[in-house]
């Protein structure tokens, strides 16, 4: 498989791997069973898409060779990565709901405005 890729999708386990950038080495499994089984996935093992040999970005599970990522039958890659942005959001928003202040007897020890004030706004979308 070719190295440095921006993006891995590992068809066996229906995880998709942000790369580079923000939330960096990141997976996400995406439980989507009608979104995996397309036909146009059936011989794919892996992809690596944003290398540098683009030749070498698709591994089949038979024997045919790595081979570019080609759009036009495999379908635009934002449809791997708008599925990891979603889980991605849904991440950071459990992480800002589960992240509060509690007094010693379980009760909230902030406001809302004073968890909004310490985190920030609870996230509401999220784009690679």
């Amino acid at each position: 498989m070719a190295t440095n890729a921006t993006w891995t999708v590992v068809f066996e386990d229906q995880t998709v791997i942000k790369q580079t950038g923000d939330a960096a080495k990141t997976g996400y499994i995406i439980n989507d069973d009608v979104f995996w089984n397309q036909s146009k996935f059936s011989n794919i093992w892996a992809i690596q898409y944003g290398t540098s040999n683009t030749s070498d970005e698709v591994e089949y599970r038979d024997g045919t060779p790595h081979s570019a990522y080609d759009s036009s039958v495999l379908g635009d890659i934002n449809d791997f990565i708008t599925r990891w942005d979603s889980a991605h959001l849904a991440k950071l928003q459990s992480d800002w709901d589960n992240d509060n202040l509690v007094n010693d007897d379980g009760t909230p020890a902030e406001t809302e405005a004073e968890k909004i004030s310490r985190l920030g706004a609870r996230p509401t979308s999220y784009s690679s």
